[in-house]
């Protein structure tokens, strides 16, 4: 046997966790059709190298041998699926990085403004926090070399690097008349991926941004700390992930299982009937059995849908918001070899608890609950979903493209988590805005008036 490392990817933007796929080897004896097929395989192959050739050796200036075979087969991988691609060296590496959750850099979240690297904020218990750096700060020089000019991958390149090593940061900050140098040593940051408050006095708020190696690991502690700052008024937990757009398979599993005690979560069928395998969960549900909201929105893809779908399918919670993406797919991400990059290919498509395939249809909230959107932003806060990108996995007749994905930046004028509140308090709610009541996990106790 061949034994062949890969990695499973499930994200509408990036995303992978180890494993192991076993491949028998074929029999060499091969029928006449099957003969023809592969001679006519080896035809078209003896067209590539002609093509290749010829343009090594006609076009008007000598190309880069090796872009030109990236060039081709980045070709052949986007024809297939909107999903599946090549990585370069360089990208892979990345990836691996986003998906850890954890790099050696500085410890700050950044943007670009008026080609600069401003400060958005500095994460705590980081070299960046220790050393007084604060959002809004703005960030000229690297090791003395000017920003200006840099794109802001490029500049978070320059900050992130070996664990030790140090960097100079030249500071302009409001109210300060003259530039700061500071010189940061690079430790272990961890990406937050879980971000957590206690809503309206006794409800446990946890965000989700993205399924890296940090996230469930992170659910738990956010968890174990709402619970003990609430204590016994307790009344629910409201889960969001709206636009989270996806990452591992494995942690969009154990996030689902920290809710449930038992049943199918996930199940993943590749092209052949013995690759298909179904996750369940196992028994201990974290929350107690305490009502759960989900809320989801258009920018819900992927890893969120799976844990959208689980719960939904489970009765366990009640989700509510707008429409979800609808990336149904599955990826695996096979190393080409020391600096070769990798593959990044759809393999399988997953299917809720139910047997749902949300491919390019998405999931639909218990309760739709639509947001107030800016009149400026309104041409620019749907998403157009699975369906509508170009090559998608087709699902049938009745694929859904465009939802909304407004999120209001502040807290008051979001209608979907009002509603969860409302929700977990028992407050009766217009039952013609479910889109199926009885999947509502959670009814107004007998004992409270509504208001």
């Amino acid at each position: 046997m061949m034994r062949k490392a890969s990695l499973i990817l499930l994200s509408a933007a990036a995303g992978a966790a180890l494993t192991l796929f076993v491949t028998q080897p074929r029999s060499v004896l091969m029928g006449s059709s099957a003969r023809a097929a592969t001679s006519d395989t080896y035809r078209q192959l003896n067209l590539f190298g002609d093509v290749f050739e010829r343009v090594r050796s006609d076009y008007v200036e000598k190309p880069d041998d090796s872009k030109l075979i990236e060039s081709a087969v980045s070709g052949m991988l986007s024809g297939l699926d909107p999903h599946s691609s090549y990585m370069d060296a360089k990208s892979f590496r990345d990836m691996q990085v986003q998906t850890r959750g954890e790099f050696g850099g500085l410890g700050i979240e950044v943007t670009m403004e008026d080609g600069l690297v401003k400060v958005v904020s500095p994460i705590d218990d980081t070299p960046a926090s220790k050393a007084g750096i604060l959002a809004n700060d703005v960030i000229t020089n690297l090791d003395d070399e000017a920003v200006q000019g840099l794109t802001l991958n490029q500049a978070v390149d320059k900050m992130r690097g070996p664990i030790g090593t140090k960097i100079k940061l030249k500071i302009i900050r409001k109210g300060q008349d003259n530039p700061i140098d500071v010189t940061l040593v690079r430790d272990n940051i961890r990406v937050r991926s879980v971000r957590s408050h206690v809503e309206a006095d006794d409800i446990a708020y946890v965000r989700i941004t993205t399924f890296n190696e940090q996230t469930t690991e992170g659910l738990k502690k956010s968890i174990a700390d709402l619970r003990s700052q609430i204590g016994d008024k307790l009344k629910g937990y409201i889960i969001d992930l709206r636009n989270n757009p996806g990452g591992l398979l494995e942690e969009a599993v154990t996030v689902s299982d920290t809710f449930l005690d038992r049943g199918e979560i996930v199940s993943t069928r590749g092209r052949n009937a013995e690759e298909t395998q179904r996750r369940s969960a196992h028994p201990g549900d974290l929350t107690k059995g305490k009502p759960v909201v989900v809320l989801i929105n258009g920018g819900s893809a992927s890893a969120s849908e799976i844990v959208a779908g689980a719960l939904q399918d489970h009765k366990r919670a009640t989700l509510i918001g707008t429409r979800s993406f609808g990336k149904g797919s599955v990826q695996t991400i096979i190393p080409l070899g020391s600096g070769n990059g990798a593959l990044r290919l759809t393999t399988a498509r997953y299917y809720t608890p139910s047997g749902r395939s949300i491919q390019a249809k998405g999931i639909v909230p218990d309760i739709e609950v639509l947001q107030d959107v800016p009149d400026e932003l309104k041409s620019r806060t749907d998403t157009k979903g699975e369906a509508s990108l170009r090559g998608h996995l087709r699902n049938g007749t009745d694929e859904k493209t465009g939802s909304q994905s407004y999120v209001p930046p502040d807290a008051k004028n979001d209608k979907a988590l009002k509603m969860a509140d409302d929700l977990l308090h028992g407050i009766k709610i217009n039952a013609s805005s479910q889109a199926s009541r009885d999947k509502a996990a959670i009814e107004k106790p007998a004992d409270k008036a509504a208001n």
